[in-house]
């Protein structure tokens, strides 16, 4: 998987550092496979680690390095979203704690990022 280094969102009282990378199957040597986009969030001082999950499938497109730059994902409509703005993380963020994900438990929480795309 590529990434950059962590950026950073401040949410009230608490920083959290975010990057987004990509990841993929090797496939067949002639494409990739299961092509993924991935935001990875993490509270200062906190345990857990969010992984928000967008993988390409009927519908849904994760950049692929040469139609979509990375940090790109595209519904089905032709809607898209760039992961790498942080307002997008934030609102992404905000639905995974919404949707009951807590930064201290420890380990790592994967998260199907698509139900997340309206956020």
């Amino acid at each position: 998987m590529t990434r950059r280094g962590p950026r950073f969102l401040v949410v009230g009282p608490d920083r959290f550092a975010w990057s987004v990378g990509h990841a993929h199957g090797a496939g067949d040597g002639k494409r990739w496979v299961d092509c993924r986009e991935i935001v990875r969030v993490r509270r200062e001082g906190a345990k857990g680690q969010l992984l928000l999950i967008f993988r390409s499938r009927d519908g849904h497109l994760a950049a692929d390095g040469f139609l979509m730059h990375g940090g790109l994902v595209m519904h089905a409509d032709g809607r898209t979203l760039n992961l790498n703005e942080p307002g997008v993380v934030r609102a992404l963020l905000d639905a995974a704690i919404a949707g009951g994900w807590q930064a201290d438990a420890p380990g790592q929480s994967e998260v199907d990022g698509w139900p997340l795309f309206d956020a």
